[in-house]
């Protein structure tokens, strides 16, 4: 499973309708682009994609306040929601995700009732424990994996992980069952994306002041470039890719 298509629909999801800039922005601050492949050339990418693929749908719209050519906004279809709840579920039920995947999921977990939220991760718990069994049973020697000399280090270091998984999983288990955030039907959910023209302290650093416009544009030029000037000058490099995109896409 993808990262990055989850990431992406997830952070579509919770502005309703939202641009790749927004999109971008709200992954970088999410620390996404350190712990996964969201880099900006695969966050523009995966909306055009999923596009493609009926999950998503494009609106092109006016240019913002600032000018600059219409931009596309993407919104979630009803195939794209159930590709997203698909994707969360078995990222937080399945024991062997990449770290990556598991992260992703953690931040959207919210977005499923909390009974459910706690099933799945139950089910994680117990397909960890299950594996752990299986492969400790079936390949460690009875003297222990040092009789396979250091490869036996390998599996020393599979069943660290899925212990220390287990002990993480059933930590958070015993956080949501006491009561520890808000989630799907219970009111107000925690806000975890940035307001339009929210500036981003966690932006990469890839785009200077006066460069050409490109999905690889960041957030950097509100801090290069001296405040909201600097900021503005990035969402008009941002509008200028989108808008290119939704003509080429179109």
């Amino acid at each position: 499973m993808s990262a990055i298509r989850l990431l992406v629909l997830g952070a579509v999801r919770q502005h309703g309708r939202a641009h790749g800039y927004q999109v971008r922005n709200d992954l970088e601050y999410w620390g996404a682009h350190e712990w996964s492949n969201a880099k900006p050339g695969s966050i523009y990418h995966a909306l055009k994609q999923m596009a493609k693929q009926g999950l998503l749908h494009a609106h092109d719209i006016a240019p913002s306040t600032v000018g600059g050519p219409p931009r596309t906004e993407y919104e979630l279809t009803a195939a794209g929601e159930a590709e997203y709840l698909a994707l969360l579920r078995a990222a937080l039920a399945q024991h062997d995700q990449k770290v990556d995947m598991l992260s992703a999921a953690i931040g959207f977990v919210v977005d499923l009732p909390r009974a459910e939220a706690v099933a799945l991760l139950k089910e994680r718990v117990r397909a960890l424990e299950e594996w752990r069994s299986t492969v400790t049973g079936y390949y460690t020697p009875e003297e222990g994996p040092e009789q396979l000399g250091h490869i036996g280090e390998i599996m020393n270091m599979w069943v660290h992980s899925a212990d220390s998984g287990a002990v993480w999983t059933r930590g958070l288990i015993e956080r949501i069952e006491g009561g520890a955030y808000v989630f799907a039907g219970e009111g107000e959910p925690f806000v975890g994306v940035l307001a339009e023209g929210q500036e981003n302290p966690y932006a990469t650093k890839d785009v200077r002041r006066g460069e050409g416009a490109g999905p690889e544009g960041g957030g950097a030029a509100g801090r290069e470039g001296g405040g909201d000037g600097g900021a503005t000058e990035a969402h008009e490099t941002h509008e200028a890719h989108e808008g290119r995109e939704g003509r080429e896409g179109h």
